[in-house]
């Protein structure tokens, strides 16, 4: 039996077979009046119903309420129902045990079926039903295996697998449903903190920065300081931004290439998303990193570098221009001839593998500009 109880999930499940066992009570309450004069033990046959319908009333609160659904309330209305059913050798004589269906009726001796169904899953109702029938043939010292003759064995275990698995429907979706609230809520939480951060933090620290320069001396260094924390801040707000879409199949290239900016880096992009499929997007991005990486490396210590992202319909473009020393004419292919191939694999071949072209300007004097081109999955597919 299951050890955890989840009520919210099931509860209108619950409330549904409470309603199925007083139709059941009532059905064995008027079986009881019909055949009543046939038994053997009459009296105490009228006590066990008394006792029976008590049970069930007991049953019926402790399941609509709460309190019991739990294993051991289960069980102990399978042992109730079971010695009730096996009370038939008392009350009953052998013959009418053979002519009639058990008391006290096999209908109410589903409940107990339903019960552990709810609680328990498909497994536990269809063994409960089984449990059933098998004392209803040992009471009547009936079995064959000819299903035919076995309707009600059919049904009980059928109304065990159908009940289960409702119930474990059920609770998947009250899971699924309470993780998508936690998750809306942990957005929002994040969302207010972004523009909280953004909206105060961030903007006293471009302040700070902006004013130090301007006093220079002492200040200088601290506007420095705080310019790397707004720029920390910037690409911490931009990852949180990139996560919170993890699992999405397209995402904004915009927020991306937001965390690539910084003092030496300039970003110039679209006001609307630019949505791309996430494998493309983040190629994309990483070939943007390696040029910007070329810069840092090879354009100069004062070099600064632009950066221009355009939404072609059919097609991406991303611009990287620098304003540093740039490349002289025929470099590129001596350091090939020399095996050092790091930017046709990192850039180039990137490109080429999304079915996109990097192209690559440059002279000396004159820095550097890569255009690097994706086409949309339609063009590509095309």
């Amino acid at each position: 039996m299951a050890t955890v109880r989840e009520a919210d999930a099931v509860a209108p499940l619950w409330r549904a077979a409470q309603v199925f066992r007083a139709l059941s009570c009532l059905y064995a309450l008027g079986f009881q009046i019909a055949i009543n004069s046939d038994l053997d033990q009459p009296t105490l046959a009228w006590a066990l119903c008394a006792l029976l319908l008590g049970v069930s009333a007991v049953y019926a609160i402790a399941y609509v309420q709460g309190f019991g659904r739990r294993p051991a309330w289960v069980v102990a209305e399978i042992v109730i129902v079971v010695a009730l059913m096996w009370s038939n050798r008392i009350v009953a004589s052998v013959q009418w045990a053979d002519d009639n269906q058990t008391w006290p009726t096999t209908l109410w001796a589903t409940n107990p079926t339903i019960s552990a169904a709810l609680l328990s899953g498909p497994v536990a109702g269809m063994a409960t039903g089984l449990v059933v029938m098998a004392t209803n043939f040992a009471v009547k010292n009936y079995f064959t295996l000819d299903l035919s003759h076995n309707a009600t064995l059919i049904i009980e275990v059928t109304l065990g697998l159908a009940i289960g698995m409702a119930a474990g429907t059920a609770r998947r979706a009250h899971a699924e449903l309470q993780q998508a609230i936690r998750l809306a809520v942990a957005v929002e939480e994040r969302e207010r903190l972004s523009r909280h951060v953004h909206d105060g933090v961030i903007q006293v620290l471009a302040l700070v920065t902006k004013r130090g320069r301007e006093i220079g001396g002492a200040a200088a260094e601290l506007a420095d300081l705080a310019g790397e924390q707004e720029r920390a801040l910037r690409r911490l707000v931009a990852a949180a931004d990139f996560g919170r879409d993890g699992d999405a199949q397209a995402v904004d290239l915009r927020t991306l290439l937001a965390r690539r900016h910084d003092d030496q880096v300039s970003l110039s992009m679209p006001a609307t998303p630019v949505p791309l499929e996430r494998p493309v997007a983040e190629e994309l991005d990483a070939a943007v990193g390696n040029a910007l990486d070329n810069v840092r490396a090879h354009a100069g210590p004062e070099a600064r570098a632009f950066v221009l992202l355009e939404d072609l319909e059919d097609t991406v473009t991303v611009s990287i221009r620098d304003d540093g020393i740039g490349i002289a004419a025929g470099r590129l292919e001596e350091a090939a001839r020399q095996g050092h191939v790091g930017i046709s694999q990192s850039i180039v071949q990137r490109l080429a593998s999304l079915g996109g072209s990097a192209q690559l300007s440059t002279d000396v004097g004159e820095g550097t500009e890569w255009e690097l081109t994706v086409p949309r999955r339609e063009k590509r597919r095309g």
